[in-house]
């Protein structure tokens, strides 16, 4: 009997303990997943962002690139998900949707600025970039040095910018401070305006004008409206943080393992300390001489798998665009061929198609030399530096790199070294002796200054022929209804 008892209470026991683990499984079974669960079992990474220049576009093949773009395709593929940007372009609606649950989105980035009003709003990751605000004017009118020169004045900023917000802090002390907050427009659009004299001032961010510049030469900068900010990733406030730390995380891990440096120095190392003077011969030569031979420049690059821009950056670098030019060194034409270059490739340099087609086929002479293991966008960097300075020299570069404890792959690091074979010191010891280093440097920086701007131009003209199609087919429409209205109302005979 006694025995008996025992088994029953063992069995009471050990029947409660399953009950109660079943409900402790049940409860873990029933737990909500965290957002981060959540995205890794929809294997998606949804990111409010605006397309321009300093975050996300399509290059020449359609596909999306772009600074932000590629910091955040590293963060979706290490959480093992795929990428989705939705497009918003008016700021104030961003930080809206970001914050109600029911849009899906997961984070901003579009190079938010971090400010005191927008940390009321959103959460910030740590910090990958810093910027200036900057007060843009029309050369040739009065130029502001000071904040109080800009009261009684047309200024511009985006609306919902950290530019607005700065001026409403300003504007406590200077009381005639006005400006107009524009939506629906981007850095661009505001550059034109000043550009035009629509407006006689406008506030952009340092990026967005060291990018655009070159499209809009009869502007400069008056003087910086700030110190640099920080600029960094934008998550909704909520209890739930699972996203955002991984967002830290990885941020932190960007920072110190060189991806925001490469990143950095892929879209923004080409920005070069265009002189006022050189935007507007460099717009004006776009204006005038690249309409005749963008055509052909378009043929040959179709015909070899180029990017026209390219083409067109690389001739402007070399002859501006003018088919007689003559260098002291007797390089000729559009493309500048030696004679014996365009002996070898049977080409005319001074014909201007055939020096296009024969300046395109030894581009990519030289690239294919270069070894397959480097990949783009530094493969076309290095070619072109072998284009200028030539592909023994590039390899006494790549060598010198590798030496000094640099990676003799990466286009950043070879640049760095490339003026080092004007030094004796380092020339003696190479294969094929000195060379005026830094002008290779000096070459490719301006090309992809060039390109950028040109790709800028056409995607900014196809906008344009776009919105006018629209509009005229709006007008159309609207006239046809008013002719059918006109002729149902007009008498039978």
């Amino acid at each position: 009997m006694i025995m008996k008892s025992r088994i029953v209470r063992y069995s009471l026991r050990l029947a409660k303990g399953l009950v109660l683990a079943g409900c402790a499984s049940l409860i873990v079974a029933s737990k909500t997943p965290d957002t981060l669960e959540q995205i890794k079992a929809s294997g998606k990474l949804i990111v409010l962002s605006q397309n321009g220049p300093t975050t996300y576009y399509e290059d020449a093949d359609g596909r999306h690139t772009g600074f932000e773009y590629g910091m955040l395709s590293a963060f979706a593929e290490e959480l093992g998900v795929q990428l989705e940007i939705r497009d918003v372009h008016d700021l104030d609606e961003m930080f809206k949707r970001l914050r109600e649950p029911t849009e899906g989105a997961h984070l901003a980035a579009a190079g938010l600025t971090v400010t005191p009003e927008r940390r009321e709003q959103v959460r910030f990751t740590p910090s990958y970039f810093e910027i200036r605000q900057q007060v843009i004017y029309k050369i040739g009118e009065d130029r502001p040095r000071k904040v109080s020169d800009l009261e009684g004045k047309k200024v511009a900023v985006i609306a919902g910018s950290a530019h607005a917000e700065e001026l409403r802090k300003l504007a406590q002390r200077h009381t005639d401070l006005e400006w107009e907050e524009i939506s629906d427009v981007d850095a661009t659009e505001l550059l034109e305006m000043v550009n035009d004299g629509s407006y006689q001032y406008a506030i952009v961010d340092s990026n967005a004008y060291a990018v655009h510049r070159g499209l809009y030469p009869n502007t400069a900068i008056a003087f910086n409206l700030t110190q640099f900010q920080p600029v960094a990733w934008a998550f909704p406030h909520s209890d739930d943080d699972s996203l955002y730390r991984a967002a830290r995380r990885f941020m932190l891990r960007a920072n110190t393992s060189g991806l925001v440096a490469q990143l950095r120095e892929e879209f923004f190392g080409h920005i070069s300390k265009l002189n006022a003077g050189g935007a507007q011969a460099f717009a004006k030569s776009t204006r005038e001489r690249l309409p005749q031979w963008r055509e052909a420049m378009q043929k040959v690059a179709e015909k070899y798998d180029l990017d026209w821009h390219l083409l067109a950056a690389l001739s402007y670098q070399e002859s501006h665009w003018n088919p007689r030019a003559k260098s002291p060194t007797g390089v000729r034409g559009l493309m500048m061929l030696t004679l014996d270059t365009a002996r070898e490739l049977g080409v005319n340099r001074l014909n201007p198609e055939q020096a296009i087609d024969g300046g395109a086929r030894y581009f990519i002479k030289v690239r294919d030399k270069i070894p397959e293991r480097i990949r783009e966008p530094d493969r076309t960097w290095m070619a072109l530096a072998a284009y200028n300075v030539g592909y023994g020299h590039l390899e006494d570069a790549r060598i010198l790199t590798e030496k000094l404890g640099g990676n003799p792959d990466r286009w950043a690091d070879v640049r760095e070294h490339l003026p080092l074979l004007a030094k004796r010191q380092y020339y003696k010891h190479t294969k094929h002796g000195y060379a005026r280093g830094w002008e290779p440097v000096t070459y490719v920086q301006n090309i992809r200054h060039y390109q950028a701007l040109l790709t800028w131009s056409s995607r900014i003209e196809e906008q344009r022929l776009a919105a006018a199609a629209e509009e005229a087919a709006r007008e159309l429409a609207d006239n046809t209804a008013v002719d059918m209205e006109a002729a149902a109302a007009a008498p039978a005979f």
